[in-house]
Protein backbone atom coordinates (compact mmCIF):
# COMPACT_ATOMS: atom_id res chain seq x y z
CA UNK A 1 0.00 0.00 0.00
CA UNK A 2 1.06 3.51 -0.72
CA UNK A 3 1.79 5.69 2.40
CA UNK A 4 -1.80 7.94 1.09
CA UNK A 5 -3.52 4.47 0.94
CA UNK A 6 -2.28 3.34 4.59
CA UNK A 7 -3.29 6.66 5.91
CA UNK A 8 -6.80 6.74 4.73
CA UNK A 9 -7.19 2.80 6.11
CA UNK A 10 -5.59 4.00 9.35
CA UNK A 11 -8.19 6.76 9.55
CA UNK A 12 -11.04 4.19 9.00
CA UNK A 13 -10.14 1.68 11.37
CA UNK A 14 -8.54 2.96 13.96
CA UNK A 15 -8.62 6.49 14.31
CA UNK A 16 -12.66 7.15 13.55
CA UNK A 17 -13.20 4.69 16.35
CA UNK A 18 -11.08 5.65 18.33
CA UNK A 19 -12.05 9.49 18.55
CA UNK A 20 -15.39 8.46 19.34
CA UNK A 21 -14.69 6.68 22.73
CA UNK A 22 -12.22 9.39 23.37
CA UNK A 23 -12.69 12.62 21.31
CA UNK A 24 -10.16 15.30 20.79
CA UNK A 25 -10.07 18.26 23.64
CA UNK A 26 -9.95 20.93 21.12
CA UNK A 27 -11.78 20.92 17.93
CA UNK A 28 -8.73 22.49 16.54
CA UNK A 29 -4.78 23.09 17.14
CA UNK A 30 -2.48 25.65 15.86
CA UNK A 31 0.66 27.85 17.00
CA UNK A 32 1.44 30.78 18.77
CA UNK A 33 1.35 31.96 15.70
CA UNK A 34 -1.79 30.45 14.37
CA UNK A 35 -0.42 28.26 12.25
CA UNK A 36 -2.87 25.06 11.32
CA UNK A 37 -1.35 22.08 13.40
CA UNK A 38 -2.50 18.54 11.51
CA UNK A 39 -3.52 15.63 13.60
CA UNK A 40 -0.17 13.53 12.18
CA UNK A 41 2.85 14.34 9.67
CA UNK A 42 3.80 11.88 7.55
CA UNK A 43 5.67 11.30 4.22
CA UNK A 44 2.15 12.58 2.54
CA UNK A 45 3.22 15.89 4.37
CA UNK A 46 5.86 16.70 1.61
CA UNK A 47 4.25 15.86 -1.58
CA UNK A 48 1.28 18.14 -1.97
CA UNK A 49 -0.71 20.47 0.07
CA UNK A 50 -4.00 20.26 1.45
CA UNK A 51 -5.40 21.94 -2.50
CA UNK A 52 -3.38 19.50 -3.86
CA UNK A 53 -0.78 22.04 -5.03
CA UNK A 54 3.04 22.14 -4.10
CA UNK A 55 4.39 22.44 -0.61
CA UNK A 56 7.90 23.82 -0.88
CA UNK A 57 8.92 26.88 1.25
CA UNK A 58 9.26 29.33 -1.22
CA UNK A 59 11.31 31.71 -3.06
CA UNK A 60 12.75 35.20 -2.60
CA UNK A 61 10.52 38.27 -4.12
CA UNK A 62 9.97 38.51 -8.12
CA UNK A 63 12.73 41.05 -8.55
CA UNK A 64 16.14 42.08 -6.87
CA UNK A 65 17.03 45.65 -5.05
CA UNK A 66 17.55 47.42 -8.23
CA UNK A 67 14.29 46.10 -10.09
CA UNK A 68 16.04 43.44 -12.58
CA UNK A 69 14.70 39.78 -12.57
CA UNK A 70 16.00 37.25 -10.10
CA UNK A 71 17.87 34.15 -11.00
CA UNK A 72 14.72 32.03 -9.75
CA UNK A 73 15.19 28.59 -9.03
CA UNK A 74 12.43 26.35 -8.52
CA UNK A 75 11.13 26.26 -4.89
CA UNK A 76 7.68 25.58 -4.78
CA UNK A 77 7.76 22.01 -4.91
CA UNK A 78 9.57 20.12 -1.91
CA UNK A 79 12.88 17.85 -2.58
CA UNK A 80 14.30 16.92 0.86
CA UNK A 81 17.73 16.27 -0.80
CA UNK A 82 17.89 20.68 -2.12
CA UNK A 83 15.87 21.60 0.83
CA UNK A 84 16.95 20.01 4.12
CA UNK A 85 20.04 18.41 2.81
CA UNK A 86 23.43 18.43 4.53
CA UNK A 87 25.05 20.41 7.45
CA UNK A 88 27.25 22.94 6.34
CA UNK A 89 25.41 23.12 3.05
CA UNK A 90 23.43 25.56 1.23
CA UNK A 91 20.59 26.08 2.11
CA UNK A 92 21.74 25.61 5.58
CA UNK A 93 18.31 24.09 7.12
CA UNK A 94 20.31 21.45 9.37
CA UNK A 95 22.92 24.72 10.13
CA UNK A 96 25.80 26.27 8.80
CA UNK A 97 28.45 24.40 10.25
CA UNK A 98 28.74 20.58 9.12
CA UNK A 99 29.85 18.99 12.42
CA UNK A 100 27.25 21.16 14.68
CA UNK A 101 27.64 21.34 18.29
CA UNK A 102 30.00 17.97 18.56
CA UNK A 103 33.05 20.26 17.89
CA UNK A 104 32.40 23.59 19.62
CA UNK A 105 29.02 24.22 21.86
CA UNK A 106 27.05 27.57 21.51
CA UNK A 107 29.16 30.35 23.29
CA UNK A 108 26.71 30.48 26.30
CA UNK A 109 26.57 34.31 26.61
CA UNK A 110 24.69 35.81 29.69
CA UNK A 111 23.16 39.17 29.66
CA UNK A 112 24.50 41.32 32.35
CA UNK A 113 24.05 44.40 33.88
CA UNK A 114 22.72 47.24 36.68
CA UNK A 115 24.26 50.04 39.08
CA UNK A 116 27.46 51.25 38.18
CA UNK A 117 30.49 49.85 36.67
CA UNK A 118 32.01 48.52 39.29
CA UNK A 119 28.90 46.44 39.89
CA UNK A 120 28.60 45.16 36.62
CA UNK A 121 32.62 43.84 36.03
CA UNK A 122 31.84 42.21 39.40
CA UNK A 123 29.31 40.48 37.90
CA UNK A 124 30.59 39.40 34.57
CA UNK A 125 33.73 38.38 36.59
CA UNK A 126 31.66 35.99 38.69
CA UNK A 127 30.13 34.73 35.32
CA UNK A 128 32.95 33.95 33.62
CA UNK A 129 34.43 31.73 36.50
CA UNK A 130 31.06 29.99 36.35
CA UNK A 131 31.68 28.86 33.06
CA UNK A 132 30.32 31.68 30.98
CA UNK A 133 32.03 32.05 27.59
CA UNK A 134 31.24 35.28 26.55
CA UNK A 135 30.07 38.77 27.64
CA UNK A 136 26.77 40.71 26.95
CA UNK A 137 26.57 44.01 28.35
CA UNK A 138 22.72 45.48 29.14
CA UNK A 139 23.45 49.45 29.65
CA UNK A 140 20.58 51.40 32.23
CA UNK A 141 17.72 53.76 30.32
CA UNK A 142 19.38 56.88 30.33
CA UNK A 143 22.64 55.37 28.49
CA UNK A 144 20.30 53.85 25.89
CA UNK A 145 18.53 56.94 25.20
CA UNK A 146 22.01 58.93 24.83
CA UNK A 147 21.72 60.62 28.22
CA UNK A 148 24.29 61.04 31.37
CA UNK A 149 23.31 60.02 34.28
CA UNK A 150 22.92 64.01 35.84
CA UNK A 151 20.43 64.95 33.15
CA UNK A 152 17.14 65.84 34.36
CA UNK A 153 15.61 63.30 32.22
CA UNK A 154 17.65 60.48 33.88
CA UNK A 155 16.32 60.84 36.96
CA UNK A 156 15.37 57.73 39.10
CA UNK A 157 16.70 55.63 36.02
CA UNK A 158 20.28 55.32 37.01
CA UNK A 159 21.81 51.65 37.06
CA UNK A 160 17.87 49.71 37.21
CA UNK A 161 18.17 48.11 33.52
CA UNK A 162 21.44 47.80 32.84
CA UNK A 163 24.65 49.31 33.63
CA UNK A 164 24.99 53.10 33.49
CA UNK A 165 28.15 54.52 30.76
CA UNK A 166 28.29 58.02 30.78
CA UNK A 167 31.72 58.54 29.26
CA UNK A 168 34.80 56.10 28.40
CA UNK A 169 36.06 56.24 32.34
CA UNK A 170 33.09 54.29 33.02
CA UNK A 171 33.60 51.91 30.10
CA UNK A 172 37.46 51.65 31.41
CA UNK A 173 36.16 50.67 34.91
CA UNK A 174 33.36 48.22 33.31
CA UNK A 175 35.74 46.54 31.40
CA UNK A 176 38.92 46.58 33.57
CA UNK A 177 40.69 42.86 34.48
CA UNK A 178 38.00 41.02 31.89
CA UNK A 179 40.01 39.44 29.03
CA UNK A 180 38.95 41.28 25.52
CA UNK A 181 41.42 39.54 23.80
CA UNK A 182 39.98 35.92 23.97
CA UNK A 183 36.63 36.14 24.52
CA UNK A 184 33.97 38.41 22.57
CA UNK A 185 31.56 41.02 23.54
CA UNK A 186 27.99 41.79 23.05
CA UNK A 187 26.30 44.99 23.22
CA UNK A 188 22.43 45.81 23.38
CA UNK A 189 22.68 49.48 22.26
CA UNK A 190 20.97 51.27 19.04
CA UNK A 191 20.62 54.43 18.94
CA UNK A 192 23.85 55.56 20.68
CA UNK A 193 25.45 52.60 19.52
CA UNK A 194 28.17 54.18 17.19
CA UNK A 195 29.95 56.43 20.78
CA UNK A 196 29.65 53.57 22.98
CA UNK A 197 30.96 51.44 20.52
CA UNK A 198 33.99 53.87 19.91
CA UNK A 199 34.40 53.86 23.80
CA UNK A 200 34.64 50.07 24.06
CA UNK A 201 37.36 50.20 21.15
CA UNK A 202 39.39 53.23 23.05
CA UNK A 203 39.13 51.14 26.23
CA UNK A 204 40.83 48.30 24.19
CA UNK A 205 43.29 49.95 22.86
CA UNK A 206 44.45 51.40 26.17
CA UNK A 207 44.63 48.43 27.28
CA UNK A 208 46.76 46.79 24.61
CA UNK A 209 44.15 45.21 22.42
CA UNK A 210 44.38 46.33 18.96
CA UNK A 211 40.64 47.10 17.41
CA UNK A 212 41.82 44.67 14.69
CA UNK A 213 41.63 41.78 17.38
CA UNK A 214 38.43 42.50 19.27
CA UNK A 215 35.77 39.95 18.80
CA UNK A 216 31.90 40.76 19.34
CA UNK A 217 28.51 41.96 18.04
CA UNK A 218 26.29 45.29 18.18
CA UNK A 219 22.93 45.33 18.45
CA UNK A 220 22.18 48.51 16.80
CA UNK A 221 19.44 47.65 14.36
CA UNK A 222 17.65 50.78 14.07
CA UNK A 223 14.61 49.63 12.43
CA UNK A 224 13.39 47.11 15.53
CA UNK A 225 13.46 50.43 17.55
CA UNK A 226 11.17 51.84 15.20
CA UNK A 227 8.85 49.16 15.32
CA UNK A 228 8.76 47.60 18.37
CA UNK A 229 10.99 48.50 21.14
CA UNK A 230 10.99 52.59 20.83
CA UNK A 231 14.06 53.39 22.07
CA UNK A 232 14.86 55.65 19.09
CA UNK A 233 16.20 59.36 19.02
CA UNK A 234 17.05 60.62 15.91
CA UNK A 235 14.58 60.00 12.31
CA UNK A 236 14.89 56.98 10.33
CA UNK A 237 17.01 58.58 7.80
CA UNK A 238 19.84 59.74 10.01
CA UNK A 239 19.52 56.60 11.98
CA UNK A 240 20.09 54.43 9.07
CA UNK A 241 23.53 56.04 7.83
CA UNK A 242 24.27 55.88 11.21
CA UNK A 243 23.89 52.18 11.76
CA UNK A 244 25.67 52.20 7.85
CA UNK A 245 28.96 54.03 9.73
CA UNK A 246 29.50 51.43 11.81
CA UNK A 247 28.96 48.38 8.89
CA UNK A 248 31.22 50.40 6.59
CA UNK A 249 34.06 51.34 9.61
CA UNK A 250 34.15 47.41 11.22
CA UNK A 251 34.11 45.72 8.01
CA UNK A 252 37.12 47.93 6.71
CA UNK A 253 38.92 48.06 10.39
CA UNK A 254 37.51 45.36 12.35
CA UNK A 255 37.27 41.77 11.15
CA UNK A 256 36.46 39.64 13.66
CA UNK A 257 33.73 42.21 14.78
CA UNK A 258 29.86 41.86 14.14
CA UNK A 259 28.73 45.06 12.79
CA UNK A 260 25.10 44.87 13.52
CA UNK A 261 22.77 42.42 15.33
CA UNK A 262 19.32 42.26 13.59
CA UNK A 263 17.04 42.03 16.06
CA UNK A 264 13.69 40.21 15.66
CA UNK A 265 13.53 39.38 20.36
CA UNK A 266 12.32 42.65 20.71
CA UNK A 267 9.51 43.13 17.74
CA UNK A 268 8.42 39.13 19.74
CA UNK A 269 8.52 41.00 22.67
CA UNK A 270 6.04 43.62 21.62
CA UNK A 271 3.60 40.56 20.91
CA UNK A 272 4.23 39.90 16.94
CA UNK A 273 3.98 35.90 15.97
CA UNK A 274 6.65 33.62 15.52
CA UNK A 275 6.30 33.98 11.87
CA UNK A 276 5.84 37.99 11.97
CA UNK A 277 9.46 38.02 13.63
CA UNK A 278 11.15 36.46 11.43
CA UNK A 279 9.70 38.47 8.82
CA UNK A 280 10.43 41.58 9.86
CA UNK A 281 14.00 40.60 11.02
CA UNK A 282 14.46 39.83 7.82
CA UNK A 283 13.18 42.48 6.21
CA UNK A 284 14.88 44.85 8.52
CA UNK A 285 18.36 42.70 7.11
CA UNK A 286 17.81 43.66 3.69
CA UNK A 287 17.33 46.92 4.55
CA UNK A 288 20.58 47.00 5.98
CA UNK A 289 21.87 45.09 3.20
CA UNK A 290 20.83 47.84 0.62
CA UNK A 291 22.29 50.94 2.57
CA UNK A 292 25.11 49.22 3.05
CA UNK A 293 25.05 48.52 -0.99
CA UNK A 294 24.49 52.12 -1.78
CA UNK A 295 27.32 53.44 0.36
CA UNK A 296 29.40 51.52 -2.12
CA UNK A 297 30.35 48.64 -0.11
CA UNK A 298 30.49 45.04 -1.68
CA UNK A 299 28.26 42.60 -0.44
CA UNK A 300 30.72 40.00 0.11
CA UNK A 301 32.78 42.44 2.08
CA UNK A 302 30.44 43.07 4.93
CA UNK A 303 27.58 40.32 4.97
CA UNK A 304 29.83 37.87 6.19
CA UNK A 305 29.27 39.73 9.38
CA UNK A 306 25.98 40.43 9.84
CA UNK A 307 24.00 38.37 12.81
CA UNK A 308 20.73 37.94 13.86
CA UNK A 309 19.31 38.06 17.12
CA UNK A 310 15.59 35.97 18.06
CA UNK A 311 13.47 35.13 20.39
CA UNK A 312 13.09 31.21 21.89
CA UNK A 313 9.51 31.36 23.13
CA UNK A 314 7.20 28.55 24.56
CA UNK A 315 5.62 27.17 21.43
CA UNK A 316 8.59 24.38 21.54
CA UNK A 317 8.58 23.08 17.54
CA UNK A 318 7.20 26.03 16.35
CA UNK A 319 10.32 27.82 17.44
CA UNK A 320 12.59 25.10 16.24
CA UNK A 321 10.82 25.56 12.87
CA UNK A 322 11.32 29.38 12.81
CA UNK A 323 15.42 28.53 13.00
CA UNK A 324 15.67 26.20 10.59
CA UNK A 325 13.25 28.36 7.77
CA UNK A 326 15.30 31.35 8.83
CA UNK A 327 18.85 29.91 7.31
CA UNK A 328 17.10 28.98 4.19
CA UNK A 329 15.19 31.86 3.59
CA UNK A 330 18.26 34.20 4.15
CA UNK A 331 20.52 31.53 1.79
CA UNK A 332 17.95 32.22 -0.95
CA UNK A 333 17.95 36.11 -0.34
CA UNK A 334 21.53 36.33 -0.26
CA UNK A 335 22.20 34.19 -3.49
CA UNK A 336 19.62 35.24 -5.67
CA UNK A 337 18.56 38.99 -4.51
CA UNK A 338 22.09 40.29 -3.73
CA UNK A 339 24.00 38.08 -5.99
CA UNK A 340 26.63 37.23 -2.58
CA UNK A 341 29.27 34.28 -4.21
CA UNK A 342 31.12 34.43 -0.64
CA UNK A 343 29.19 31.62 0.87
CA UNK A 344 29.88 32.51 4.52
CA UNK A 345 27.89 36.01 3.36
CA UNK A 346 24.92 33.34 2.73
CA UNK A 347 24.94 32.54 6.66
CA UNK A 348 22.28 33.44 9.11
CA UNK A 349 24.77 33.02 12.04
CA UNK A 350 22.01 34.18 15.46
CA UNK A 351 21.96 34.39 18.82
CA UNK A 352 19.16 33.39 20.66
CA UNK A 353 17.21 34.30 24.06
CA UNK A 354 14.63 32.95 25.90
CA UNK A 355 11.32 34.94 25.54
CA UNK A 356 11.33 37.35 28.83
CA UNK A 357 7.96 38.64 28.05
CA UNK A 358 6.86 34.30 28.69
CA UNK A 359 8.02 34.88 32.35
CA UNK A 360 5.17 35.56 35.24
CA UNK A 361 5.88 37.01 38.36
CA UNK A 362 3.11 34.34 39.59
CA UNK A 363 4.73 31.65 40.57
CA UNK A 364 7.78 32.79 39.39
CA UNK A 365 9.72 29.25 39.84
CA UNK A 366 7.98 28.20 36.94
CA UNK A 367 9.72 30.29 34.79
CA UNK A 368 12.92 27.33 35.33
CA UNK A 369 11.14 25.24 33.31
CA UNK A 370 9.89 27.42 31.17
CA UNK A 371 13.32 28.73 29.70
CA UNK A 372 14.80 25.59 30.17
CA UNK A 373 12.69 24.70 27.32
CA UNK A 374 12.68 27.67 25.41
CA UNK A 375 16.52 26.89 25.62
CA UNK A 376 16.31 23.31 24.06
CA UNK A 377 14.43 24.61 21.36
CA UNK A 378 16.94 27.38 20.40
CA UNK A 379 19.67 24.52 20.93
CA UNK A 380 17.81 22.27 18.37
CA UNK A 381 17.57 24.69 16.24
CA UNK A 382 21.17 25.48 16.38
CA UNK A 383 21.91 28.78 17.57
CA UNK A 384 25.38 30.01 17.39
CA UNK A 385 25.16 31.53 20.89
CA UNK A 386 22.37 31.74 23.76
CA UNK A 387 21.13 33.98 26.69
CA UNK A 388 18.95 32.13 29.60
CA UNK A 389 17.11 34.38 31.17
CA UNK A 390 16.57 34.17 35.34
CA UNK A 391 13.48 32.76 37.09
CA UNK A 392 12.80 36.26 38.71
CA UNK A 393 13.38 38.42 35.67
CA UNK A 394 9.69 38.94 35.61
CA UNK A 395 10.26 41.24 39.22
CA UNK A 396 13.83 42.99 38.77
CA UNK A 397 16.96 42.28 37.03
CA UNK A 398 18.67 38.94 38.32
CA UNK A 399 20.24 38.32 41.01
CA UNK A 400 23.27 36.85 41.45
CA UNK A 401 22.63 33.31 42.67
CA UNK A 402 19.14 33.26 39.68
CA UNK A 403 22.03 34.82 36.63
CA UNK A 404 24.09 31.64 37.88
CA UNK A 405 21.34 28.78 38.20
CA UNK A 406 19.81 30.20 34.12
CA UNK A 407 23.74 30.00 33.52
CA UNK A 408 23.49 26.17 34.93
CA UNK A 409 20.31 25.65 32.44
CA UNK A 410 22.54 25.56 29.67
CA UNK A 411 25.06 23.86 31.02
CA UNK A 412 22.98 20.77 31.84
CA UNK A 413 21.51 20.54 28.14
CA UNK A 414 24.77 20.79 26.99
CA UNK A 415 26.35 18.26 29.22
CA UNK A 416 23.90 15.76 30.44
CA UNK A 417 20.66 15.41 27.74
CA UNK A 418 21.99 14.22 24.52
CA UNK A 419 21.05 16.42 22.81
CA UNK A 420 24.57 18.23 21.14
CA UNK A 421 25.93 14.43 20.47
CA UNK A 422 24.49 14.72 17.13
CA UNK A 423 24.39 17.19 14.33
CA UNK A 424 20.27 18.14 13.71
CA UNK A 425 18.41 15.72 16.09
CA UNK A 426 15.47 16.83 14.83
CA UNK A 427 16.27 17.23 11.02
CA UNK A 428 13.61 14.74 8.59
CA UNK A 429 11.02 15.09 10.81
CA UNK A 430 7.61 14.63 9.16
CA UNK A 431 6.18 17.54 11.46
CA UNK A 432 9.51 19.80 11.78
CA UNK A 433 10.09 19.77 8.08
CA UNK A 434 6.49 20.61 7.28
CA UNK A 435 6.24 23.05 9.98
CA UNK A 436 9.57 24.65 8.69
CA UNK A 437 8.26 24.78 5.04
CA UNK A 438 4.91 26.62 6.13
CA UNK A 439 6.70 29.20 8.30
CA UNK A 440 8.88 30.03 5.59
CA UNK A 441 6.11 30.29 2.90
CA UNK A 442 3.95 32.76 5.21
CA UNK A 443 7.52 34.82 5.64
CA UNK A 444 7.73 35.24 2.02
CA UNK A 445 4.36 36.35 1.94
CA UNK A 446 5.43 39.35 4.21
CA UNK A 447 8.37 39.52 2.52
CA UNK A 448 6.48 40.45 -0.69
CA UNK A 449 3.81 43.18 1.03
CA UNK A 450 7.12 44.49 2.44
CA UNK A 451 8.50 45.30 -1.31
CA UNK A 452 5.23 45.90 -2.38
CA UNK A 453 5.34 48.87 -0.08
CA UNK A 454 8.80 49.96 -0.74
CA UNK A 455 11.17 47.76 1.74
CA UNK A 456 11.08 47.96 5.70
CA UNK A 457 12.05 51.32 6.14
CA UNK A 458 8.75 52.83 4.45
CA UNK A 459 6.76 49.69 5.52
CA UNK A 460 7.73 51.21 9.40
CA UNK A 461 7.31 54.94 8.68
CA UNK A 462 3.86 54.20 7.51
CA UNK A 463 3.33 51.74 10.38
CA UNK A 464 2.46 48.87 8.59
CA UNK A 465 4.70 46.14 11.02
CA UNK A 466 3.25 48.13 14.14
CA UNK A 467 -0.23 46.88 13.01
CA UNK A 468 0.34 43.86 12.30
CA UNK A 469 2.26 43.34 15.41
CA UNK A 470 -0.19 45.01 17.23
CA UNK A 471 -3.15 42.83 15.80
CA UNK A 472 -0.73 39.52 16.83
CA UNK A 473 -0.68 40.70 20.34
CA UNK A 474 -4.86 41.52 20.48
CA UNK A 475 -5.16 37.81 19.33
CA UNK A 476 -3.06 36.53 21.60
CA UNK A 477 -4.71 38.35 24.23
CA UNK A 478 -8.27 37.21 23.37
CA UNK A 479 -7.28 33.91 23.12
CA UNK A 480 -5.94 34.16 26.56
CA UNK A 481 -8.79 35.86 28.16
CA UNK A 482 -10.74 33.37 26.49
CA UNK A 483 -9.02 30.46 28.23
CA UNK A 484 -7.68 29.11 24.99
CA UNK A 485 -4.05 30.08 25.63
CA UNK A 486 -3.45 28.30 29.12
CA UNK A 487 -0.42 30.10 31.02
CA UNK A 488 0.38 27.50 34.15
CA UNK A 489 -0.12 29.81 37.27
CA UNK A 490 -1.55 32.73 35.46
CA UNK A 491 -4.63 31.30 34.11
CA UNK A 492 -4.70 27.78 34.72
CA UNK A 493 -3.42 26.07 37.91
CA UNK A 494 -3.70 28.79 39.60
CA UNK A 495 -2.05 28.82 43.33
CA UNK A 496 -3.15 32.24 45.82
CA UNK A 497 0.03 31.49 47.72
CA UNK A 498 2.79 33.89 47.64
CA UNK A 499 6.51 32.66 47.62
CA UNK A 500 9.44 35.11 48.72
CA UNK A 501 11.70 35.46 45.80
CA UNK A 502 14.56 37.89 46.59
CA UNK A 503 14.77 40.96 44.61
CA UNK A 504 17.92 42.49 43.30
CA UNK A 505 18.26 46.40 44.34
CA UNK A 506 21.04 48.79 43.01
CA UNK A 507 23.95 48.56 45.84
CA UNK A 508 24.12 51.62 48.11
CA UNK A 509 26.69 54.15 47.06
CA UNK A 510 26.74 52.91 43.53
CA UNK A 511 25.11 56.09 42.09
CA UNK A 512 27.59 58.29 44.23
CA UNK A 513 30.51 56.70 43.11
CA UNK A 514 29.71 56.99 39.25
CA UNK A 515 28.29 60.43 39.51
CA UNK A 516 31.34 61.23 41.08
CA UNK A 517 33.68 59.39 38.04
CA UNK A 518 31.31 62.01 35.84
CA UNK A 519 32.31 65.13 37.81
CA UNK A 520 36.11 63.89 38.05
CA UNK A 521 35.59 63.17 34.28
CA UNK A 522 34.77 65.87 33.19
CA UNK A 523 37.20 68.25 35.61
CA UNK A 524 40.21 66.28 34.49
CA UNK A 525 39.83 66.06 30.66
CA UNK A 526 41.92 68.65 28.44
CA UNK A 527 38.43 71.22 27.60
CA UNK A 528 40.47 72.12 24.09
CA UNK A 529 40.23 68.43 23.43
CA UNK A 530 36.56 67.77 24.05
CA UNK A 531 36.09 70.82 21.84
CA UNK A 532 37.71 70.11 19.14
CA UNK A 533 36.39 66.65 18.91
CA UNK A 534 32.60 67.62 19.14
CA UNK A 535 33.20 70.40 16.68
CA UNK A 536 34.15 67.77 14.32
CA UNK A 537 31.66 65.43 15.30
CA UNK A 538 28.91 68.40 14.23
CA UNK A 539 30.78 69.72 11.06
CA UNK A 540 31.03 65.52 9.76
CA UNK A 541 26.92 65.15 11.09
CA UNK A 542 26.35 68.09 8.94
CA UNK A 543 27.70 66.89 5.88
CA UNK A 544 25.42 64.07 3.85
CA UNK A 545 26.13 60.55 4.74
CA UNK A 546 29.14 58.97 2.90
CA UNK A 547 32.31 56.87 3.28
CA UNK A 548 33.98 60.76 3.42
CA UNK A 549 31.97 62.08 6.23
CA UNK A 550 31.72 58.25 8.08
CA UNK A 551 31.12 59.44 11.98
CA UNK A 552 32.95 56.61 13.61
CA UNK A 553 36.51 58.62 13.56
CA UNK A 554 34.63 61.25 15.00
CA UNK A 555 33.14 58.96 17.75
CA UNK A 556 36.39 57.39 18.66
CA UNK A 557 37.97 60.95 18.89
CA UNK A 558 35.45 61.85 21.35
CA UNK A 559 35.87 58.68 23.30
CA UNK A 560 39.30 59.26 23.67
CA UNK A 561 38.77 63.22 24.85
CA UNK A 562 37.05 61.96 27.39
CA UNK A 563 33.65 63.28 25.75
CA UNK A 564 30.82 62.49 27.65
CA UNK A 565 27.98 60.16 25.93
CA UNK A 566 25.21 63.58 26.85
CA UNK A 567 27.59 65.83 24.74
CA UNK A 568 28.53 63.81 21.57
CA UNK A 569 24.26 62.70 21.47
CA UNK A 570 23.26 66.18 21.79
CA UNK A 571 25.54 67.44 18.81
CA UNK A 572 23.44 64.38 17.31
CA UNK A 573 20.37 65.65 18.06
CA UNK A 574 21.19 69.50 17.29
CA UNK A 575 22.12 68.32 13.72
CA UNK A 576 19.42 65.46 13.15
CA UNK A 577 17.03 66.86 15.04
CA UNK A 578 15.03 64.01 17.45
CA UNK A 579 12.17 61.62 16.05
CA UNK A 580 8.27 61.87 17.61
CA UNK A 581 6.54 58.97 16.40
CA UNK A 582 2.90 59.93 14.91
CA UNK A 583 -0.04 58.89 16.49
CA UNK A 584 -1.80 56.29 15.23
CA UNK A 585 -4.88 54.40 15.67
Amino acid sequence: MTWSARLRAWQAKRLGPAIERAPERKPGFSTISDTEIERLYGPWSWQTGEDGGPVGGGGPTAVDHRGEALRRGRWDDFDPLRDIGFPGEPPFTRGIHPSGYRSRLWTMRMFAGFGAAEDTNERFKSLLAAGQTGLSIAYDMPTLYGYDSDDPEADGEFGTCGVGVSSLADMEVLLDGLPLDRISTSMTINSPAAPIWAMYIVAAEKKGVPRAALEGTLQNDILKEFIAQKEFLFPPEPSMRLVTDTIEFGTREMPRWNTISISGYHIREAGSTAIQELAFTIADGMAYVEAALARGLRVDDFAPRLSFFFNSHSDFFEEIAKFRAARRIWYKLMTERYQAENERSTWMRFHTQTAGVSLTPQQPLNNLTRVALQALAAVLGGTQSLHTDAYDEALAVPTAEAALLALRQQQVIAEETGVANTIDPLGGSWFVESLTSETEREVWRYLDEIDRRGGMVAAATEGYPQHEIADAAYRFQREFDAGERRIVGVNAWEDASEVEIPVLQVPPGSFERHMARLQRTRADRDPGAVEAALAGLREAAHRPGSSDANLMPHFIRCAAAYATLGEQCGVLREVFGEYREPAAV
